[in-house]
Formats: C-alpha cells, structure tokens, sequence
C-alpha cells in the first residue's frame, strides 16, 4: 500500500481511480446467482474498487504528472478518451499533436511528410477543425451541456 506524497499525486490517483471504475461498471453483475451467496451490492463493488485503486496504482513522481482535476474533471477526461477512440486514426493522431504536444500545423504537416503522407499545413489546419467538430459530436449530449456550455434541454416541437 501507498500513499500520495503530494496534493498532485493525491489528485492523480483520484482520477484513475475514477477512471478505473467507470471502464469496469458496465461489467458489474449484482446478483450473486448462488442462494447461499449474498448479493453484492453496489456500494460494496465501489469501495472494493477504490481501495483496488489505491493500493495497486503506481503513482508516478509528481513532476511526471500533466493531468489537473482543475482543469479537467474525470468523467470528461473519460468521455473525450472514448470520442477520441471513435475517431479515424489520421484526425486522432493530429488532434492529439496539436492539443498534447502543442505542435503548429507546419510542423504536424512536417512530421507527416516524414512518415510518408503528402499533406500541407492548410490540409492539416482543415483536418483538424473536423477532428474537433467529430470529437464533439461523439461527447454525448450531456457532457457537452455541462463541461461545453451548449443547450441541452431543446424546446420540444409542437
């Protein structure tokens, strides 16, 4: 067993183990099956995950972390990871340069070129605004209401 060491860590190890325990839900079974066996119950199933978590997740040093509860919440964290996933790998690989690695068009364009594909700064600037249009729309409609601000409660039509 460990402990964080710091608040960064702290946070860090919150998130996967939030993380954790959303990828692991939708397997959850409750019932035991077994009369002589009691079901398990939802709030037994979270707190055998959470200490799961905490006591088998190797934190890394503190300066290695680039993850901010601040700045992003967990459950967005999850559902870009699953639009990004939805993604066709090009735009994906581009979204991820240009938001991870902070790289200009030019130089994903450069790196591209390098590996083979004929492709210009512009071609990548219009990529990338389509990554981005299909990233949210695969963020289902709650999620963009909440972390995006968009109207999620449409008038209903008559």
């Amino acid at each position: 067993m460990h402990s964080a060491r710091s608040p960064v860590q702290a946070d860090y190890l919150f998130a996967m183990t939030w993380r954790h325990i959303y990828y692991q839900i939708g397997a959850v079974n409750l019932e035991s099956g077994q009369p002589a066996t009691p079901a398990l119950t939802l709030q037994n199933w979270l707190i055998n995950m959470t200490a799961y978590c905490i006591n088998e997740t190797e934190l890394p040093p503190t300066e290695s972390i680039h993850y901010s509860l601040k700045t992003t919440s967990p459950p967005l964290w999850c559902y870009v990871e699953q639009a990004l996933d939805q993604l066709p790998p090009m735009l994906r690989l581009m979204v991820l340069m240009a938001q991870t690695f902070h790289w200009s068009e030019t130089r994903i364009a450069a790196y591209l070129q390098a590996e083979g594909e004929t492709i210009s700064p512009n071609e990548v600037a219009n990529f990338l605004q389509q990554g981005y249009r299909m990233l949210e729309e695969k963020l289902p409609a709650d999620v963009r209401a909440i972390y995006l601000g968009e109207n999620f409660f449409q008038p209903l039509s008559a």
